[in-house]
């Protein structure tokens, strides 16, 4: 699925323009699911954390009990080189991802050592700052590292998420809100969530079911250092009912402010206003 009209892809050792085929009919990912992947971002000209989201991929790949075939620093050696082919001021959004071409002797499991590696640099504009999502309830919720990968950024964990992104916009909202097995909130079906409430921030702990982003991880590290306080805490519908201020986190666009949870209506807050010029005053100290 190519998002951006302007795509460039590493695969086999070598950089191409456009959006090759890199996987065959009967590789172990094509159909038993073996394929794991990040986001990173450029934008500015800066690729905020990118270190760590090559991190992040190779992890996943562990998870997956796939052997990763880069190391961190050699992903962000590609990754850099390619970025070169795109115009100075271009926003670039970077997916590094996995995929096993194999099956061990079960042919379920993948056969680690036969694991492929592709990079996939896509041209996609950044969300402009008034840019906002309304959130819904969802019957689907977050699975559990007992019965899935939730410890990776997994390929097979989307179509979960894209039956309650689907329940939410039939509903009339733009993504849901939704509960871990629990049953307390965990996360968007796209993204990390915050919301504000006499002036603190508080944010889902991370329990194993969701994935605590590394631009989530950046936001709160933001937040404490500028004297906010941030609670990592239990928290269900009723606390985003009664927030005064709702906001999401995700590489994608880095801060969304949320002007609706069902019947609840917010303002985009000055919170979220405060957070996205935290990051992006970080993102530029980083040069």
């Amino acid at each position: 699925m190519a998002a951006g009209k302007t795509i460039r892809t590493f695969f086999n050792g070598s950089w191409q323009d456009g959006n090759p085929a890199v996987m065959r009919a009967a590789d172990h990912a094509m159909w038993l699911g073996s394929s794991v992947f990040d986001g990173a971002r450029r934008f500015d000209g800066l690729t905020p954390d990118l270190d760590l989201h090559c991190s992040r991929t190779n992890a996943s790949a562990e998870a997956l009990m796939m052997a990763p075939a880069l190391s961190t620093e050699a992903m962000t050696e590609v990754i850099r080189d390619g970025l070169e082919g795109f115009a100075p001021g271009a926003a670039v959004y970077i997916r590094p991802m996995y995929w096993a071409a194999d099956g061990d002797e079960t042919l379920i499991a993948p056969m680690a050592d036969s694991t492929q590696f592709a990079v996939c640099l896509e041209e996609i504009p950044m969300a402009p700052p008034e840019a906002a999502a309304t959130l819904t309830r969802t019957r689907f919720r977050r699975p559990v590292l007992e019965n899935a990968v939730v410890n990776a950024k997994a390929g097979c964990l989307y179509p979960n998420n894209a039956r309650m992104l689907r329940e939410a916009r039939s509903k009339g909202f733009t993504n849901a809100l939704v509960l871990d097995a629990m049953g307390n909130v965990a996360e968007t079906t796209t993204s990390n969530v915050f919301m504000v409430r006499d002036g603190e921030v508080f944010t889902p702990i991370p329990n194993g079911t969701f994935l605590a982003g590394i631009t989530r991880a950046r936001h709160i590290s933001n937040m404490r250092a500028d004297g906010l306080a941030v609670h990592e805490c239990v928290l269900g519908y009723q606390d985003f009912e009664e927030a005064d201020e709702v906001f999401l986190s995700g590489n994608m666009s880095k801060v969304t402010p949320v002007t609706a949870f069902d019947g609840r209506r917010y303002q985009a807050g000055p919170v979220a206003k405060r957070v996205r010029d935290l990051y992006w005053d970080w993102a530029a100290s980083q040069k």
